[in-house]
């Protein structure tokens, strides 16, 4: 196995194209496979040069869409796709549908000043590829760190921990009320929630969602699954209760935080910068859980790369918490939950299925 990501662009952008492989030239472990300006072309130069680690995919193009093709890949030869696309912006039905399809991410690119925003987004990009690349079967074990390099222009608040939004409280017993459960994921995560909340009941205990999107893509993800669940599901805003049978999630780049009142509970969404370098951020919520919960609360840690979440189920776990991450085997990458097992934040791993049974016992 090559000790470098092949990667293969597909966009009909000669902008994009460049740009992004202009990106990935300062990375040493990713190196580019290829470009095309659109699918036809991708398939010959499949045929000649064999297939890539990870596809960078734009969804408008000549001859075939990106979902077209996108489908034909994963019914033919799965490979890990990013959708990166104008098409994408404000969480559009064709940005959900490639994530429902099995894309690994989805970047929302500008129709003006293209060039400039890749540049800007070198981060969250690369840190995409190597995730996409991590997701591949077989390769799970590998790792590969997201941390910054030379090469990528992030701010020093980038990493910042959930102090800077909220203290963590003295561990004090809590009052019982009804149970909140809490959830956090990132790559992966939307195949994972379609699979569990789909199969919760009606009567299902409120739950809070931390997925890692950007601004659009939260309220698009909240109102597919709304359609296709028994519970109902919103995108959060500040002061919604905590209700029987309601799922809340976490806009995209604002933090949600659970707080008490009374014997039940709101949520409050707060600007602020990145913590563990996401927005919003799991360690925030789950911080959160931790401090207004304690015990009342359960955890779960979904598919994810980095570590953002392990150190917020601690707390949760510290203050009596049940406590979970998902298994290695159904995780599209097994970076978050692993982070958690590594430091003794989860009480148990568990299957998508074994989750589902957990949430419904309540």
């Amino acid at each position: 196995m090559s000790d470098k990501i092949n990667l293969f662009i597909v966009d009909d952008s000669a902008i994009a194209r460049t740009t992004i492989t202009a990106m990935v030239e300062g990375e040493n472990d990713i190196t580019l496979h290829g470009s095309a300006s659109d699918p036809i072309l991708a398939q010959a130069k499949f045929k000649r040069i064999g297939w890539p680690d990870v596809i960078i995919l734009d969804i408008e193009m000549p001859r075939m869409d990106g979902i077209t093709f996108l489908r034909k890949i994963m019914r033919e030869n799965p490979t890990p796709v990013i959708i990166c696309s104008s098409v994408a912006q404000n969480g559009s039905r064709n940005a959900m549908e490639a994530l429902s399809l099995g894309a690994v991410e989805v970047i929302a690119k500008p129709e003006v000043g293209l060039k400039s925003f890749l540049e800007e987004s070198h981060y969250t990009l690369i840190h995409a590829i190597k995730a996409a690349y991590a997701s591949k079967s077989g390769m799970k074990k590998r790792s590969l760190a997201p941390a910054v390099t030379k090469h990528t222009r992030v701010s020093d608040t980038a990493n910042l921990n959930a102090d800077s939004i909220l203290t963590l409280k003295p561990n004090v017993s809590h009052t019982r009320t009804h149970t909140v459960i809490a959830i956090g994921s990132s790559t992966g995560g939307v195949q994972t929630l379609e699979r569990i909340l789909p199969n919760l009941p009606e009567k299902t205990p409120p739950i809070l969602i931390t997925q890692h999107m950007p601004v659009g893509f939260t309220k698009s993800l909240a109102d597919r699954l709304n359609r296709i669940c028994h519970i109902s599901v919103k995108e959060a805003e500040n002061g919604d209760k905590l209700l029987t049978g309601r799922a809340l999630i976490a806009p995209g780049d604002k933090h949600m935080t659970l707080k008490r009142s009374g014997n039940s509970y709101i949520v409050e969404i707060k600007d602020g910068p990145k913590v563990s370098r996401h927005k919003p951020s799991v360690d925030v919520l789950f911080r959160s859980c931790a401090n207004e919960a304690g015990d009342n609360a359960v955890g779960f840690l979904l598919t994810g790369m980095g570590d953002d979440g392990a150190k917020g189920l601690k707390e949760m776990r510290e203050r009596g918490a049940k406590t979970y991450s998902q298994d290695e085997e159904s995780c599209i990458v097994y970076g978050m939950p692993k982070a958690a097992v590594e430091i003794g934040a989860s009480m148990a791993v568990l299957t998508p299925d074994q989750i589902i049974e957990t949430i419904k016992r309540g």
